[in-house]
């Protein structure tokens, strides 16, 4: 009953604001303490109390009286930092302002006109908590950030105290040294305060509303500018945050300790309330959005500007680098845990952070991405990646997913020990939709061709980056499976296609790639990799085709209209499935998105020329960079690919079919000659002299073997190929050229979009930011 009263009272204040003309002065503190001092309501309760429609009222027809109550919220988180929080009530004033100020924040970053209203000053704030003149006041938003900081480690409210203390004898919070209240053991700290339900759920509030602070960024239209730093994330990494060091820390050792298995107990999470799940989604996310800086301004000697960056690319020791690993490691494989019980562990659902967190992490430090490629612990990411991958390939809600899984994939393939790790044998059993096979982890890569032939038509723009994945791995590659080797040449089957040739100015590059890693293979890992070559001797017809590739105008004119007819009934490039093995026990096959599901829209990904650069693997082992050519490798890719909000015809003017139809013929017609001069200069350049060779060398003998002995069975061929030898018989080896991530400003802004359009899905309990206009991206429903 008193709760309902609370409830009450609260909303009668909610009211009485909305509906007064005049403005209430900051002084009426009786009118103002209406919102926090009295109540007890929860984050729920403040979001169904205040509508949006009344706070937008309120912002337009009373705008001193919005204007008033923000600074007073954000007056009282400042005093109470400053006095420590000593007493009950003063903490349920702090989480009634935290939640007040969380509910209103959206709708001050929505208005262009109240955007700069926190980075104004109040007459009299001064600066370092002196009572300075009106030209040192300090702005709304910097005094708001540094009393969120303090309050994060506030004893007996956010950090447990390290001495009996009452309301008398209260630790000064102004003269702790957060060093020593860091919240969990892990880089930087040893100790492992004792877990306390009441300070998690305290934490994760003041956290919603710093995360609620950094959003200013989803009410901007998206910028290609590297420089357009967002305001609040940039004070709060600053010197000017005495916190910022533990806080980091903090924050990243909650995340990395996190085990939501526990001891293991069949549903343990059913019956027990879990504060830390909160405390780490919100942790997570408010570290991949405090981790940014310029795109070119990676760690100086003296390190970003932005502290945490800085923290995060001094991180060296083998046991912090190990700890890191090891939690990333177990929360990424967590939604891959099998039990005979269903639904019997608990499952996050903050994956896709994390991805966005491990990038940062390699992209930031150096030493902890060669720490992840210095052993096979690698592979404890690889899998869970190519499961996410696998498992959203059919929906269109998680284009997104597969684009971060995909660079990530490319950014690890840009490293020697990647290939090599790659070797070792795969004996997981993991649930995916995929064929059954026995191999190696490269093996399981390669099979995810399904990502490319089975997937939607949105996933094209990510085809030359998953071919180039597994261009960088394959002159390591000792010993494709027969799966595997097969996924390889259906893949070319399917590219090679005049129909698919022909239909874009781009679609070669695809067969260059595969016959690139056709090439690494034989000239540099030949021995071991029977299968493939087996498999290039009895599909050779595809490479006799490929050379022998018409080229006149009547030629492709018929493959684009056979092009035209296969669009029409079906998109993207699905050959067939006919080949396919039984899929591995207990998987599902991919699904599409539920009818009414949300998502949100994606800045178009540069293409692969633009975020990678080539180097060339010099006789040391060293990387020798590779100038820019005009060879068709290098430039066919130059078109960027298509957003989110697109679809393929609208990219690519050439395929496009236009509802006139004297604009259709014309741009057939243009197409066609822009085509022929297209497939002229790059038929020419196709690498397929070392595979002629082998062909040369290796199918007379394979066909004697078989006329001599009357062999029918392919283990006998598979034996003869694995003592056979094509030293001295082809071409000179060329060099090994890998593609290597750059990080640049287009990849920059699709992250940025990408990681705040994760964050609105994720928050919906309270539904922070819904319904309200942002602008950085477009919500749709599938």
């Amino acid at each position: 009953m008193g709760n309902a009263d609370t409830k009450l009272r609260f909303r009668k204040a909610v009211i009485q604001l909305t509906t007064k003309t005049q403005p209430v002065e900051a002084t009426d503190d009786a009118f103002w303490d209406q919102f926090w001092a009295d109540t007890s309501t929860t984050v729920q309760d403040v979001f169904t109390l205040v509508p949006a429609a009344e706070i937008r009222a309120v912002r337009e027809e009373s705008p001193s009286n919005l204007a008033t109550l923000c600074y007073k919220a954000m007056e009282r988180l400042v005093q109470a930092a400053a006095s420590g929080c000593s007493s009950e009530k003063e903490r349920r004033i702090v989480l009634n302002c935290t939640r007040l100020l969380t509910r209103i924040l959206p709708y001050i970053f929505e208005d262009a006109d109240w955007r700069g209203f926190f980075w104004s000053t109040v007459p009299g704030a001064g600066r370092a908590g002196e009572d300075g003149d009106d030209e040192d006041a300090r702005p709304l938003a910097e005094s708001l950030l540094l009393a969120i900081a303090d309050l994060l480690f506030c004893p007996d409210f956010t950090v447990q105290t390290h001495k009996r203390s009452s309301p008398d004898t209260a630790e000064d919070i102004r003269s702790i040294d957060s060093c020593e209240y860091i919240w969990e053991a892990g880089v930087g700290f040893a100790h492992s305060p004792a877990p306390n339900y009441s300070h998690d759920l305290n934490r994760t509030e003041l956290l919603k509303l710093l995360l609620t602070c950094f959003s200013e960024a989803m009410y901007l239209p998206p910028s290609s500018e590297s420089k357009n730093l967002n305001p609040w994330v940039s004070f709060f990494c600053s010197t000017e945050n005495r916190h910022a060091l533990p806080l980091f820390t903090s924050l990243l050792n909650v995340v990395c300790a996190y085990d939501p298995v526990g001891y293991g107990i069949p549903y343990n999470h059913l019956l027990f309330a879990d504060s830390r799940e909160q405390l780490v989604d919100q942790a997570v996310q408010i570290l991949i959005v405090t981790l940014e800086q310029e795109v070119g301004s990676a760690a100086r000697p003296a390190g970003p500007d932005n502290l945490f960056v800085n923290y995060l690319s001094r991180i060296h020791r083998e046991e912090d680098l190990g700890f890191i690993l090891k939690g990333l490691a177990r929360l990424l494989n967590n939604p891959l845990v099998q039990t005979y019980l269903p639904r019997s562990t608990k499952k996050i659902q903050f994956h896709q952070e994390l991805l966005i967190l491990f990038w940062k992490f390699c992209d930031f430090n150096k030493k902890f991405l060669f720490f992840v490629l210095k052993s096979s612990d690698v592979l404890d990411i690889l899998v869970p990646i190519l499961f996410y991958l696998n498992d959203a390939r059919a929906d269109q809600s998680r284009v997104g997913l597969m684009h971060i899984a995909v660079f990530i994939l490319l950014l690890l393939s840009g490293e020697r020990n990647f290939g090599v790790r790659l070797n070792k044998p795969y004996t997981l059993r993991v649930p995916m939709d995929i064929p059954v096979f026995t191999g190696t982890h490269a093996d399981l890569l390669i099979i995810f061709h399904k990502i490319i032939t089975g997937g939607h038509q949105r996933l094209q723009p990510l085809f030359d980056c998953l071919l180039t994945v597994i261009v960088n791995i394959s002159p390591y590659l000792k010993s494709l499976s027969m799966v595997a080797a097969n996924k390889l040449l259906h893949l070319l089957e399917a590219f090679s296609t005049p129909w698919f040739l022909f239909s874009s100015s781009q679609n070669h590059q695809l067969v260059f790639f595969l016959l690139e890693v056709f090439n690494n293979i034989i000239q540099y890992q030949f021995d071991g990799n029977s299968n493939l070559v087996y498999t290039i001797i009895r599909k050779r017809n595809v490479f006799h085709q490929l050379a022998n590739l018409p080229s006149d105008m009547a030629s492709i004119q018929k493959a684009q209209q056979q092009q035209q007819q296969k669009r029409r009934k079906k998109s993207g490039i699905s050959r067939t499935n006919s080949t396919e093995n039984e899929s591995m026990a207990g998987s599902r096959p991919a699904v599409p998105a539920e009818p009414g599901t949300l998502k949100t829209s994606l800045e178009a990904t540069p293409g692969i020329d633009k975020i990678t650069e080539k180097s060339q693997v010099s006789v040391d082992g060293t990387l020798v960079a590779v100038p820019h050519s005009d060879s068709p490798q290098a430039d066919s890719s130059a078109v960027a690919g298509a957003s989110d909000t697109e679809s393929n015809s609208e990219r690519d003017p050439e395929v496009h079919i236009s509802k006139s139809q004297k604009s259709f013929y014309c741009r057939i017609c243009c197409s066609l000659h822009r085509c022929f001069f297209s497939v002229l200069s790059w038929k020419a350049k196709l690498p397929l002299q070392t595979i002629m060779r082998l062909l040369q060398v290796l199918v007379p003998q394979v066909e004697k073997i078989c006329i001599d002995k009357g062999l029918t069975d392919e283990s006998e061929i598979l034996k003869f190929l694995q003592h056979g030898t094509l030293v001295g018989l082809l071409p000179v080896p060329h060099p090994i050229l890998i593609r290597k991530y750059q990080a640049n400003t287009g990849t920059a802004m699709w992250f940025r979009t990408y990681m705040w359009g994760v964050i609105y899905l994720r928050n919906v309990d309270p539904p922070v930011w819904y319904d309200t206009d942002i602008r950085l991206f477009e919500i749709q429903r599938i």
